[in-house]
């Protein structure tokens, strides 16, 4: 996992973006490494911003970011960028990857043993925005800090 120069963005009170961005070469661990990534970001904005993170917004957010990551991998070739940037009163997720096909959530279906990734984002997340890039696709999740 290399970190990456964050894009300029909104900034902190002292200065600094409240944002990271990570490159994830899928080696073993990557994935639990991405969600430690999410929750030290999510703790470093809440001592040094002040904002306040829920427990809930907490665990979700590493939530969103495992089944985000773990599709990116297993779908598409080569790295995946995983950004997190504070907006507002919420966490935006983003996951870009090299594949342009664009993910399709499948109907529910109790039965289905997998491949429900999606539907669990989907049902946390307050918006979910997937775009076609010059070169693969972004996901971008958001999800409110407090209950």
């Amino acid at each position: 996992m290399e970190h990456v120069p964050p894009d300029q963005g909104s900034s902190a009170p002292g200065g600094d973006p409240a944002e990271t961005t990570v490159a994830l070469d899928g080696k073993d661990g990557c994935i639990a490494r991405a969600r430690r990534l999410t929750g030290d970001f999510l703790r470093r904005v809440q001592r040094r911003d002040g904002l306040a993170v829920s427990d809930r917004a907490m665990d979700l957010s590493q939530l969103v970011v495992s089944e985000l990551v773990t599709n990116a991998l297993r779908y598409a070739p080569g790295p995946v960028l995983l950004q997190l940037r504070i907006a507002g009163a919420a966490v935006e997720i983003v996951v870009w990857d090299s594949d342009p096909v664009l993910p399709v959530p499948q109907t529910p279906d109790p039965t289905r043993v997998g491949q429900h990734g999606l539907e669990i984002v989907r049902a946390v997340v307050e918006n979910f925005v997937v775009a076609q890039e010059p070169v693969g696709k972004r996901i971008v999740a958001r999800l409110g800090l407090s209950d």
